[in-house]
């Protein structure tokens, strides 16, 4: 019973750090966390991607959205940001979806505040550098992984912290994500203001083979229209 007692208790802790458990930090007053979008008066669902810029992946998923006037928000890695990414990211605001900023790593929910506003800053000024346009203000961490001083690091730069919904994702169980099992789950459980993530990208393969993301989306995309979502943008 004791040896229950703790992995339960482990398991509570390890989750009250994890995406998608909006937990015991959401609740200070002191955090900036959104988890769902407010209401709207046209129903609305938020499609956002992470671990891009993929010159792989990432053109195939803009491609797509561009072809059935959808819009999204692409959380992207710095270290993935490059000479060649660039003109992806460019794309991106181009065609009016949004961009910001995400993590490759779960340390950062051990940065002290001051070091962690400043690598994230950094980044922000990297893409303003390279593409011509800021990110806005909107910081999705590694895995969902978040801490207290990372919280404190985002109340001083005025960053909110982006999560998603419950069984709103692509990753597939240590599987290879599938576009039917993607697209039935979350066509079935997506409700308007609900925050959609997938994957044009990898946290350490810059080229990773993401390409199903691609498919999801030129079928999650009507899928949505036939209930009456419109596509917005996180920021």
């Amino acid at each position: 019973m004791f040896v229950l007692f703790v992995v339960a208790g482990f398991a509570a802790m390890l989750l009250a750090h994890t995406a998608p458990f909006p937990f015991l930090l959401e609740s200070l007053p002191s955090t900036r966390s959104q988890w769902q979008m407010p209401a709207r008066e046209r129903p609305t669902i938020y499609l956002t991607f992470d671990d891009g810029p993929n010159p792989t992946a990432t053109p195939g998923v803009l491609d797509a959205l561009a072809a059935q006037q959808a819009h999204a928000t692409f959380f992207v890695i710095d270290k993935h940001l490059t000479e060649e990414t660039a003109p992806i990211v460019r794309r991106m605001f181009a065609e009016g979806h949004a961009v910001g900023l995400h993590s490759d790593t779960r340390g950062h929910m051990l940065m002290d505040p001051e070091r962690l506003a400043a690598a994230l800053t950094a980044a922000a000024d990297r893409i303003a550098d390279l593409t011509g346009s800021r990110p806005c203000r909107a910081y999705r961490p590694h895995a969902g992984f978040r801490s207290g001083s990372m919280y404190a690091a985002l109340s001083r730069i005025d960053y909110t912290l982006v999560g998603w919904g419950w069984m709103l994702w692509d990753w597939n169980w240590y599987r290879r994500p599938d576009p039917d099992v993607i697209v039935s789950r979350v066509a079935r459980r997506a409700a308007p203001g609900d925050i959609v993530v997938m994957h044009d990208g990898h946290h350490e393969d810059p080229r990773a083979d993401r390409l199903y993301a691609v498919e999801a989306i030129e079928r999650l995309v009507p899928a949505f229209r036939t209930k009456g979502f419109s596509f917005g943008t996180i920021c």
